[in-house]
């Protein structure tokens, strides 16, 4: 019991890694509050780790400082932040045949993306940070990814959020940690959520081909590196990027 009556927050928890990451936190005896868009999968998982789920756009300002003020009305404390919510809009950056431009990574797709990962990272974090001080400590957990370390083909917009969550999740751990805040981040490898389930085989078999550990990563193996990290036994740990990848190697 880990995580024994703290409270825990978990952005994107409807699915995927938020989702395994919300049941496991749970049965190490957190109180597991999640948000998400997707509301009937929210209050499934809910439901299913015994917690509250709210619908919240991370990329509102306003509906996470909402959020954040009616979690701590009603349980007067945030102890662990889990910055999950995530989306993908990939595409290539500019694709030019025979001389002329046919195609190139639209102004829509970047801002989403920027939107979502980046500044959802940045808004929930400055929210709860004010009561993590004011009550002597806590944790925030950023979900990066190996392709912000490396790059990827096809991903500008999603590459640009992961990479600046990192250096974002190392200034906090410099600015937070004189208030026992410790700040890391999650960078998984390719990892069987249920979006990525329903890919190609040819796709999947490559994927696998490019880790040594020969399999893809689970939802819960990602959700394991948040519970230790959230946890008192990495209480000397800020600052830090965990890879979760199985050694993975990039390639184009």
């Amino acid at each position: 019991m880990r995580l024994q009556d703290r409270v825990c927050l978990i952005t994107g928890g409807a699915a995927g890694i938020g989702k395994a990451t919300a049941l496991r936190f749970a049965e190490e005896g957190a109180t597991v509050i999640i948000c998400d868009l997707a509301e009937e999968s929210g209050q499934q998982v809910a439901e299913q780790s015994n917690g509250k789920f709210y619908r919240v756009n991370v990329a509102d300002r306003q509906e996470v400082q909402a959020w954040v003020d009616q979690v701590v009305n009603e349980y007067g404390r945030i102890d662990v932040l889990v910055n999950n919510a995530g989306v993908l809009r990939d595409g290539l950056f500019v694709k030019v045949k025979d001389g002329e431009l046919v195609k190139q990574m639209s102004e829509a797709d970047w801002d989403l993306v920027i939107d979502v990962n980046l500044k959802g990272t940045f808004n929930c974090a400055q929210a709860v940070s004010p009561i993590m001080i004011n009550q002597g400590g806590g944790v925030i957990l950023n979900a990066t990814s190996i392709v912000g370390l490396d790059g990827n083909f096809g991903q500008t917009n999603y590459v640009a959020t992961k990479a600046g969550v990192i250096g974002m999740t190392k200034v906090w751990a410099r600015e937070l940690g004189r208030h026992n805040i410790r700040v890391n981040a999650v960078a998984p490898g390719f990892t069987l959520t249920e979006m990525v389930r329903q890919m190609p085989e040819k796709i999947l078999e490559n994927m696998v081909s490019h880790t040594p550990l020969g399999r893809m990563g689970e939802p819960v193996d990602i959700a394991n590196a948040y519970l230790f990290l959230a946890s008192d036994e990495a209480s000397f740990i800020s600052g830090v990027v965990l890879r979760v990848d199985g050694a993975i190697v990039v390639g184009t």
